[in-house]
């Protein structure tokens, strides 16, 4: 069965900017939540857990169709918090190496991009996540997308996001999520992302 992602920091290494009641309600309720529905939907569905999470949408014709949206539903809910976990840390850090030569590109400076990005997340009404994507050309993009929805779906490689639903932001700030924003992008860790844009961008 697929399993909850070891984290590399504790519940209370983000304070005071994600309190750790949230953290441990995020990840044990919400998350587990997700795995656990999409774990039983699968086994119903005698799999055997061949594929690597983010793979698994790749394959999803060869559950019966009435699991189809049900597993999509349930896999973007744990994908989607898995970067979530990567996209934040307490020792934060910005894009480096190609994927900051890319964005400077595009968005003329970090702090030009981090402002769309803020922008694009405020923007989006009711729940859902913001994404940096990139395309099949290295061309990067931030979207919004609602509820579990993943941007592999629409054929990009995810990089970065932050989560949009209240569940992730409620007990600390209400319904203040500019303040929210602000306080992830304080600690926000590009090094996932840098990573991956730098892996994907040598095979083309």
């Amino acid at each position: 069965m697929y399993q909850l992602p070891k984290l590399p920091y504790l519940f209370q290494d983000l304070e005071p900017y994600i309190d750790t009641h949230t953290m441990g309600l995020h990840y044990h309720k919400h998350e587990k939540n997700y795995l656990n529905k999409l774990n039983s939907i699968l086994i119903k569905d005698n799999y055997n857990f061949q594929y690597p999470l983010e793979e698994l949408i790749f394959h999803i014709n060869e559950f019966p169709s009435i699991d189809q949206q049900d597993i999509l539903f349930n896999l973007g809910g744990v994908i989607n918090h898995n970067l979530y976990w990567k996209s934040m840390n307490p020792n934060p850090k910005l894009p480096y190496g190609k994927l900051q030569e890319q964005i400077v590109k595009q968005y003329k400076s970090i702090d030009l991009f981090l402002k769309t990005f803020k922008d694009t997340a405020l923007a989006l009404k009711g729940s859902g996540y913001t994404f940096l994507v990139t395309d099949s050309s290295n061309n990067l993009q931030i979207m919004n997308l609602k509820n579990q929805e993943t941007p592999l779906t629409l054929g990009y490689i995810p990089l970065f996001n932050i989560d949009m639903w209240e569940h992730a932001y409620y007990l600390n700030y209400k319904n203040e999520k500019e303040q929210y924003i602000n306080n992830f992008l304080t600690i926000a860790d590009f090094t996932n992302a840098s990573r991956i844009y730098q892996n994907y961008s040598n095979k083309i």
